[in-house]
């Protein structure tokens, strides 16, 4: 499988003439799945923020698989279109976070044992747009049991090109050898320079959902252990300062 292409590319298409608003959407099998929730006052609450979660995290893999694509084959106006909707988006679900803390810590410890050891520790749809990005550093053994769909679509993630390594091997095709002086040009007409700031808004933006998402665990659980195994805030906390474009990051220093 090349990097033009996805799994979502297997997707079903949506028969002509079906134009109805709820047959186009397949809204009776997504609502289905909404119904299926805890015994618990917050308990459906809990699981449409959730999947509303997975839902974005699945747009924003489409559209950094095609930003790739588009990066690849130098199509830059097109991959500046791809970015600025995904920072769009992240803008978004840093918002949508918000949202958690209308639970109170009373409500959530009683949802709390509802969720076994489910947790979003254990999103595929996160890790795959960290590996997409160019955030590497940690295995998925914990996220998906080995030699199941979801490891092996990571583990294809994991020999695919990142976004960093995309962009650095375009850097070299346009023969930048000096990325430091393309960020001292400033050039408000550079396609590269405004690629550059673009990726580097994706990475604040997951930067402020990794330091939100912290905030919001401890508010509800405090220093509690995390319900899929992890350390809980401990954990969150750890992973704030990681990013996905170090290089871009590290350029400012040098300037």
């Amino acid at each position: 499988m090349t990097i033009h292409q996805d799994r979502r590319a297997e997707s079903a298409v949506v028969a002509p003439g079906t134009d109805d608003y709820g047959s186009f959407l397949h809204l009776d099998a997504l609502l289905a799945a909404t119904h299926q929730v805890p015994d618990h006052p917050d308990g459906r609450f809990f699981v449409l923020v959730h999947q509303a979660f997975e839902v974005w995290f699945e747009l924003i893999v489409h559209e950094l698989v095609a930003a790739r694509a588009a990066l690849h084959a130098d199509a830059l106006p097109d991959a500046l279109h791809r970015l600025r909707r995904v920072v769009t988006v992240d803008r978004l679900l840093v918002t949508q976070l918000d949202t958690l803390t209308t639970i109170s810590p009373a409500g959530f410890a009683g949802l709390r044992p509802h969720l076994g050891t489910a947790s979003g520790f254990q999103s595929v749809g996160y890790r795959e747009i960290e590996y997409l990005s160019g955030l590497r550093g940690r295995g998925h053994a914990v996220v998906a049991p080995p030699g199941s769909a979801a490891a092996d679509r990571l583990d294809r993630r994991l020999r695919e090109p990142s976004l960093a390594e995309t962009f650095r091997v375009l850097l070299r095709r346009r023969g930048v050898s000096d990325p430091v002086r393309l960020l001292r040009s400033g050039r408000p007409d550079s396609d590269l320079l405004a690629v550059a700031e673009t990726l580097l808004d994706h990475d604040e933006a997951w930067a402020m959902w990794r330091a939100r998402h912290a905030l919001a665990v401890e508010r509800l659980i405090g220093h509690k252990g995390g319900t899929g195994g992890s350390a809980g805030v401990a954990y969150l906390r750890s992973r704030r300062d990681e990013r996905f474009f170090p290089d871009l990051w590290q350029l400012r220093t040098q300037l």
